[in-house]
């Protein structure tokens, strides 16, 4: 049995190296790895003395030769590559173990591989012959293989041929998207994903699911400590999502989101974050219950012991005081959890019939000192601030939404609607008289004033919506009658 070991990781190569050889497999090795398997007193053949050619061009070309790649490719089961490699004295290769220049980690022209990936492809489409390894963690798994029945089965080679070619596809993608950077969005997209997460089921429970992680990047989830409580689903994880990314958005100061159907139901701005989540769960209560709860504060006991007593499926915060985290882990079926901020997302993405839609990611672009107060009437400084807090949580809500804000906290959501009238309805209904001398939000411009006089019926006195309707005078001019700041973005936040 002949090996080839040629690895950038060497995590392993010699304890590998020195299994093989006890085994009595002939090794061939190259560049630093020769080098580390000779310095540990292990017998290796370097890939010169195999291809009678030295390494040239800074070691751009080593094993890129028949002598290497028809030892790995010679079908076993035909006579006629037999006899052509003992007629050109080639050994047949029966294991490659390879991994790649780190490209991800270095993206460079010099780390793009060219050797590497030739020699793993060719074991892999070989594998009725040939083991392939990429991964260090598969060392112990074919040497245990070997001791046991002195070859490396079937199903363990077509695994690893599987991985290999996962390996090469992970690492073109990532030269590929290297190309790419600066491009909203390239001719070609390629993702290589691996299952981080089985879930306990899909959106329903007859639906399988699992949370996929990019393999070039890590994710806050990645990070993520989930201290008790059951396992995740797949709308927990969704709505958990929703809710950390809704918390982080509300600005520095502690807030509190709750989220249930990945709507918003709650959402509050405070000095402390015990009362943030008081006055985010007086937003609805009803709707809170069975809801996901994001704090953007480390949860204290007070924030603990408001939390307990309502049924909560996911806690998600920067982490617990100690009994804090006691108080929560009571609760059997509480998910408690921490983790680091959410990071910037690069793609949205949804699949549909053939193929997927791809969008950059929604962020609020223009900043309060980009709106224009298009009334009369302008904010206080107080205002401003729960006009900024509705604007920010109508970006987080289905459409058509109207969100209506007072002293920072969100009273009333109306989500999801077919008509914003509707939604302007259900917000001021939820808000039930709290709405008065606040702020409301629309998601989109109001087409005709009677969206404005729905949200003006629920007493509030500011206004912020993108503007951009051929009726925007009109709506203006209801405004102005009724005595309402109004605020243009200049940018809706459509969401579906």
């Amino acid at each position: 049995m002949r090996a080839l070991l040629s690895v950038f990781d060497k995590t392993g190569i010699v304890d590998l190296a020195k299994s093989l050889s006890e085994l009595g497999c002939e090794l061939v090795s190259s560049g630093g790895t020769a080098r580390a398997i000779r310095e540990a007193g292990i017998e290796v053949l370097a890939v010169e003395e195999v291809t009678g050619s030295p390494e040239m061009l800074d070691g751009r070309v080593k094993t890129l030769h028949p002598h290497i790649h028809g030892g790995i490719l010679a079908d076993r089961s035909k006579e006629a590559h037999m006899d052509r490699l003992r007629e050109l004295d080639i050994a047949a290769i029966d294991l490659v173990v390879c991994n790649l220049y780190p490209f991800r980690s270095d993206p460079s022209v010099e780390q793009i591989d060219i050797g590497g990936p030739s020699m793993v492809r060719a074991a892999a489409k070989n594998h009725d012959a040939v083991a392939v390894i990429v991964n260090p963690s598969d060392y112990a798994v074919v040497v245990d293989e070997l001791r046991e029945t002195g070859v490396v089965g079937y199903a363990t080679r077509k695994r690893l041929a599987r991985d290999a070619y996962a390996h090469t596809a992970a690492y073109d993608a990532a030269i590929v998207r290297w190309f790419d950077e600066g491009d909203a969005l390239p001719p070609t997209l390629h993702f290589a994903l691996e299952r981080a997460q089985d879930l306990r089921y899909g959106e329903n429970p007859h639906q399988q699911g699992a949370r996929y992680r990019d393999i070039e990047h890590s994710s806050w989830w990645d990070s993520a400590v989930q201290h008790g409580g059951k396992a995740l689903s797949y709308l927990n994880l969704f709505d958990t999502e929703a809710a950390w990314r809704l918390a982080h958005s509300l600005g520095d100061r502690p807030a509190v989101a709750i989220i249930k159907h990945a709507n918003p139901c709650g959402a509050a701005i405070a000095d402390d974050i015990t009362m943030a989540y008081k006055r985010a769960h007086e937003c609805d209560s009803t709707s809170a219950f069975g809801g996901i709860v994001a704090a953007n504060r480390i949860v204290t006991v007070e924030m603990a012991q408001a939390l307990a007593p309502v049924f909560t499926e996911v806690v998600i915060s920067p982490g617990y005081e100690p009994e804090a985290r006691e108080i929560l882990l009571e609760k059997k079926n509480m998910r408690v959890m921490e983790g680091p901020p959410p990071s910037d997302l690069r793609w949205h993405i949804r699949s549909i019939d053939g193929g997927f839609l791809v969008q950059d990611q929604d962020k609020l672009m223009a900043q309060r000192s980009e709106w224009t107060v298009v009334t009369q009437a302008k904010p206080s400084d107080a205002q401003w601030d729960d006009i900024e807090m509705a604007w920010r949580v109508g970006a987080r809500v289905t459409s058509n939404c109207i969100v209506l804000v007072n002293d920072r906290q969100a009273v009333g959501i109306g989500a999801g609607q077919q008509s914003r009238i509707d939604a302007a309805a259900i917000a001021a209904t939820k808000a039930d008289g709290r709405a008065r001398g606040g702020a409301a939000a629309s998601d989109a411009f109001f087409p005709f004033r009677d969206g404005l006089d729905a949200v003006a019926d629920a007493g509030v006195a500011c206004v912020i919506q993108p503007g951009g309707s051929i009726r925007d005078q009109e709506v203006i001019d209801a405004a102005d009658e009724q005595g309402l700041v109004m605020v243009f973005t200049g940018e809706r936040h459509f969401k579906h």
